[in-house]
């Protein structure tokens, strides 16, 4: 196979320094800042401080919030003159349609068509949707990490020939739900971020877009402006908001992004620093620089004095300037910083110079000790890099699941009888094997996920955590959302839970499993809906190293009020349930010996009568020799489309086995599929479907795997085999 390299092909980008590249060269050339003093929401708090706004006006639809519009805005630019969609779109956001949401909770509005954006995942398939991407749009929420960790998924789509063209990128907008949440952990400088000062005190908050489309080719293509070299991906463990006081997370994943490059230290003219302007995040990143690059540092500084903090923007922003770092020949001015802090040991570029940059490291870091890196070269800079040789199976070790009916066995003997498991299981059941230290100051969610996490832990036996965690949630922590966003309400936006704020974010689950089990490997939250937990399984298939144990799961709790808002199929469900499901896994490339699960494919359904969901997901007829049931995930909002779906495909396939229409047994929620393919493994490992779930007499696997399909607006199939 021919080496290949990555090139930027498009670059669209809209930050508080303007929209594009011109615009955001010269803001560079001319130090200009786009943090100032708003009263952004029209309220009065104690003591006002700055943001960083994207003042050029963005067109959009009355009916999408303005993360959307940024995103659409950046995407537009990105793709500007290319005559073919995308293969893929990869984005990191966190606050996806929070903006308009939270205005929505406040006016107490009841009707669930004005959230229809609110979830993260929406973003993506909103791009997808405008740009006729057909193939997988995946959302990451990994906290101020999203941006950079969605870039090194998109350059293993690519390595691996799963796509040739990927738009990737990362968008915030500002929110009250932001603005307060940092307020009330005291993290927002009032003079404005000063990254690597003596004096920081804190962040500013910004938003923003950047989208970068990347192409593989042997040759730069026409228009090129740079290329992606490599990028790496670690988690602290430590704790859910502080980075590792030694840096040890922000090391790893610079030194993986450098090999991953394929380039020494010395290779690197340029780094653009997380640099938020926090005590503690300067100077553990600094810690981190010191252990890696020793007394030969590169010019290096922090665009947050400029830009503010975008959160899941940050990164793909960064990259942006980097890119235009390593083209145009210039390093960016530490805007902010005044005096240098002598403590940290390292020295920004305080004043933007023109100096030639063959290659630049861009470092993002996040809650819940997400960090990832990524390096980006001149069009001349690297040695193309061949595909990285990616294990053939994940198999599986443990699993665990929790329904209304309980755990694992007792779920599974109910829906082998054919009755329901759907339904809600107490706070108190879901703790019960947990130490109450853990559980003290947690809610539902991320109860549910420790729960899972220690069940299929154990069901595993083994003496080893998972190096590495891929987690799935259609809407994260729920409980602690709503609960934050009342106090804010009823307070008059004076009072708000730093807590809630802390757990609030979709990642915040996947990091508690994390820290209690030392997983320093890749921490990767997904977020697309009634799909998330294929985009979890997608992106451990990417992600995932030879001979690594790793736990993939996905959950999602029901609220009373949210959640019929939020989520159209749980609205009209009879029984309101939720839950999830987990497996612990070994990525490998020998012979399997174990049940094992694999992606099949994940596509936007289509729309031409004549283009079937088996050519969409690139199946073929002899799907039927290795599988001998189907389990399909209908969502009750899309369920007339869902069953012309799933009966085109048993046409097309000629499939005759058990189809297991599952959420009828486990209720209507994102995370069922999480459940069902759990299931789906130990109606594997019993051999045969159960009678209760096929009327008659029970039906042979024979030496056929499950295939779990979903379908609706998305259609995905993931396949459980045999050994």
């Amino acid at each position: 196979m021919p080496s290949q390299g990555i090139f930027i092909t498009g670059l669209g980008i809209i930050s508080p320094l303007g929209r594009g590249r011109t615009a955001t060269l010269q803001a560079i050339k001319t130090a200009a800042s786009g943090i100032r003093t708003t009263n952004i929401f029209g309220v009065s708090i104690d003591q006002e401080v700055p943001v960083a706004p994207v003042d050029r006006p963005v067109e959009s639809e009355d009916s999408i919030p303005r993360t959307h519009a940024l995103a659409l805005a950046a995407a537009r630019d990105a793709v500007e003159g290319k005559h073919r969609a995308p293969d893929a779109i990869v984005i990191g956001v966190t606050t996806g349609g929070m903006p308009k949401t939270e205005v929505a909770l406040r006016e107490k509005n009841t009707v669930p068509e004005t959230y229809a954006y609110h979830g993260a995942g929406t973003v993506a398939t909103y791009l997808a949707s405008r740009l006729s991407c057909t193939g997988p749009a995946i959302a990451l929420s990994t906290a101020c990490s999203s941006g950079t960790a969605a870039i090194k998924i998109a350059i293993e789509m690519l390595r691996q020939n799963k796509a040739a063209s990927v738009l990737v990128g990362g968008v915030d907008a500002l929110c009250r739900f932001t603005y307060f949440g940092f307020y009330s952990l005291q993290l927002l400088d009032p003079a404005g971020a000063r990254p690597l000062d003596k004096d920081r005190a804190g962040i500013t908050l910004g938003e923003g877009a950047a989208m970068l489309l990347l192409e593989a080719a042997q040759n730069p293509p026409p228009g090129s402006l740079a290329r992606i070299l490599g990028g790496g991906i670690s988690c602290d463990a430590y704790h859910p908001t502080a980075p590792h006081p030694t840096g040890e997370g922000a090391l790893t994943a610079m030194r993986d992004a450098l090999s991953d490059a394929g380039l020494p230290v010395s290779g690197i003219g340029y780094i653009n620093l997380h640099g938020t302007a926090t005590k503690d995040n300067d100077a553990s990143e600094a810690k981190a620089l010191r252990s890696l690059f020793g007394d030969d540092m590169p010019p290096l500084s922090s665009t947050k004095g400029m830009t503010g903090h975008s959160l899941g923007a940050a990164g793909a922003v960064e990259a942006a300037l980097c890119a235009l770092s390593v083209a145009e020949g210039i390093i960016p001015g530490n805007i902010g910083c005044t005096v240098p802090d002598p403590s940290l040991g390292i020295v920004p570029i305080l004043a933007t110079e023109s100096r030639p940059v063959k290659a630049a490291l861009s470092n993002s870091f996040g809650f819940g000790g997400n960090n990832a890196a990524v390096v980006i070269g001149a069009l001349d800079t690297g040695a193309d890099r061949l595909p990285r040789t990616q294990p053939k199976h994940l198999t599986i070790t443990g699993l665990a699941c929790l329904t209304g009916s309980g755990e694992l066995f007792p779920s599974f003997e109910q829906f082998s009888q054919g009755k329901s498991v759907a339904g809600i299981l107490t706070d108190e059941a879901i703790s019960k094997d947990l130490p109450q230290r853990q559980v003290r100051r947690l809610k539902r969610l991320p109860r549910m996920a420790l729960a899972l996490a220690t069940a299929a832990y154990k069901h595993a036996g083994t003496t080893a955590g998972p190096s590495s965690i891929f987690f799935g949630t259609g809407w994260g922590p729920l409980t602690e959302t709503y609960d934050f966003l009342t106090k804010l309400f009823d307070s008059d936006m004076k009072f708000s839970s730093p807590t809630d704020f802390i757990n609030s974010v979709h990642n915040a689950p996947a990091g508690q499993v994390a820290m209690e089990f030392k997983s320093r490997g890749a921490n990767m939250t997904a977020t697309g809906g009634d799909y998330s937990f294929e985009q979890a399984l997608l992106i451990a298939g990417l992600l995932a190293s030879e001979r690594e144990e790793l736990l993939l799961f996905g959950a999602d709790e029901t609220h009373h009020i949210l959640s019929p808002l939020l989520d159209p199929s749980s609205a009209g469900d009879p029984v309101p349930s939720d839950g999830g499901g987990a497996i612990m896994a070994i990525a490998s490339s020998d012979p399997v010996t174990a049940p094992s699960i694999l992606p099949l494919g994940y596509a936007q359904a289509p729309d031409d009568p004549g283009h079937t969901v088996m050519n969409a997901l690139g199946l073929t007829r002899d799907i039927t020799d290795h599988y001998g049931a189907v389990f399909a995930g209908i969502p009750a909002a899309h369920e007339a489309l869902a069953r012309q779906q799933l009966t085109g495909f048993l046409e097309d396939s000629g499939f005759r086995g058990p189809v297991i229409d599952y959420r009828k047994y486990t209720g209507q929620y994102a995370a069922a599929s999480a459940v069902a393919t759990v299931l789906a493994v130990q109606t594997l490992i019993a051999g045969s479907i159960p009678a209760g779930l096929t009327g008659n007499s029970g039906i042979s696997l024979g030496n056929k795997g499950i295939l779990v399909m979903g379908f609706g607006p998305y259609c995905t199939a993931l396949g459980v085999r045999p050994s």
